[in-house]
């Protein structure tokens, strides 16, 4: 591990859970890889970079769109939630508030900067919010686009979003949307909220997975304020961005995928860069106090009994401020060792039967889901009683819940469910937003 002073950097360290032991023959090699961060919720690698460089910066996005106005609470409630977020700047923090319609313009501070969060800055931000009003399309695309120009303005480590919409993304092509996913990816993180329920949960998760965000419902547009001063106070507390996980493989390893499963389940397969011989690095974003749970799953060449190998090599790389080479802060080993012990070669790692069981459940919802809006309540029930089944053996007590509104549920050890003749809008929709949501496995 990389030696830097505990008072500059956060400390991360790394973790394998695994079976390694196949039989003769055997390929598949799964591992659960836990990264835990500490000591990066203030400070972090910025204070080793030059004096005016690594602050942190938040654009807040925040849908000014017609429908805003239907009921009046939307838009009040944005402006009191904006309000909150402002708030809970720390002070030196750089800052914008955009006002998203089918353009989108800069309400705070204005002319293609950032402010400086102090007392003075964060009072004349609350007040500039007097000035948002509803009327217009949706382009989300373009609000995220007038993010990056803003972030990228000043010198800055920690580049975050936050946008809050309560439509669909009628005034711009998905293909238009995708473009400015694809342009924003990398240069800062976002978080997304649907306020109400006339927006398109896919369209509000997807922003959040292309730029390594969270994604939610505020059903109540009371609730916004609480919810935008969470996740502001996470935005605060991140002290390293642009972290990637770095998969190292021997030749002859095939990877057969790479997901986050905790907190929440995200694909990173596709989302590969090359970073030298038989490397590659995964995007993690920006990280505070906290730990995730990786699963990787590696295809190895077949070998005999008794033989072993190294099966990849896991390291957590982060950019180096001062502009070097980028910075190794912890690593684990995944290995595979052949056996004819039946036993050993066949016992399931308990970390990966877990995951796996938490990723089946995250696909099983979006599929009844959408099975149910299709029509097919046979498949709906099918899936949504698996998905019962796996939240009940899983102790995910929160997704069980979220479903108990779906379903009526009859057995739960057996996934014996009924749809519910009537569901409420804002139930199916909380439970879709948040069926990737996982619950860590108990050690």
């Amino acid at each position: 591990m990389a030696k830097f002073s505990k008072s500059t950097v956060p400390q991360f360290s790394v973790d394998v859970y695994q079976n390694e032991f196949l039989p003769e023959g055997g390929r598949d090699v799964s591992a659960i890889v836990t990264v835990t961060s500490t000591g990066g919720g203030t400070g972090g690698l910025r204070s080793l970079a030059p004096a005016g460089i690594g602050a942190a910066g938040v654009v807040i996005m925040v849908d000014c769109s017609g429908s805003m106005d239907y009921p009046s609470t939307k838009m009040r409630g944005a402006r009191e939630a904006t309000a909150a977020a402002v708030d809970t700047l720390r002070d030196g923090t750089s800052f914008a508030v955009v006002a998203g319609t089918h353009v989108a313009k800069e309400v705070y501070p204005g002319n293609g900067r950032l402010a400086v969060a102090d007392a003075r800055t964060r009072a004349e931000a609350k007040e500039s919010l007097r000035r948002l009003s509803a009327g217009g399309g949706t382009a989300i695309g373009t609000w995220l686009r007038l993010a990056d120009r803003l972030l990228s303005s000043a010198e800055l480590t920690i580049r975050h979003g936050i946008l809050l919409t309560d439509g669909r993304n009628e005034h711009e092509s998905p293909e238009e949307l995708r473009a400015a996913l694809d342009s924003c990816a990398g240069r800062f993180t976002c978080d997304a909220r649907g306020v109400g329920t006339d927006w398109e949960v896919k369209e509000v998760t997807g922003i959040a997975s292309a730029l390594l965000g969270t994604a939610d419902i505020v059903a109540d547009p009371s609730a916004l304020a609480d919810d935008f001063t969470t996740m502001m106070e996470k935005a605060m507390g991140k002290g390293v961005a642009d972290v990637a996980l770095r998969l190292w493989t021997p030749v002859g390893v095939e990877i057969a995928f790479v997901k986050q499963v905790a907190p929440t389940v995200e694909d990173l397969t596709g989302r590969r860069t090359e970073a030298g011989p038989r490397a590659g690095d995964y995007p993690t974003g920006s990280w505070g106090d906290e730990s995730r749970d990786y699963h990787v799953s590696v295809r190895v060449p077949q070998a005999v009994v008794g033989q072993e190998m190294l099966a990849a090599r896991v390291s957590l790389i982060a950019p180096d401020p001062l502009g070097g080479d980028p910075k190794p802060l912890s690593q684990g080993l995944v290995r595979a060792v052949w056996t004819d012990d039946l036993a050993m070669s066949t016992s399931i790692n308990p970390q990966v039967a877990h995951y796996t069981g938490q990723a089946e459940l995250a696909d099983v919802i979006q599929q009844g889901l959408d099975a149910r809006k299709s029509g097919d309540h046979d498949g709906a029930t099918a899936k949504l009683g698996r998905a019962v089944q796996l939240a009940a053996a899983s102790g995910n007590a929160d997704t069980a819940k979220l479903l108990s509104k779906v379903v009526d549920v009859v057995d739960a050890a057996t996934g014996t469910v009924r749809l519910k003749a009537k569901v409420a809008e804002a139930d199916e929709m909380t439970l879709e937003t948040r069926s990737t949501k996982t619950v860590r496995v108990k050690r």
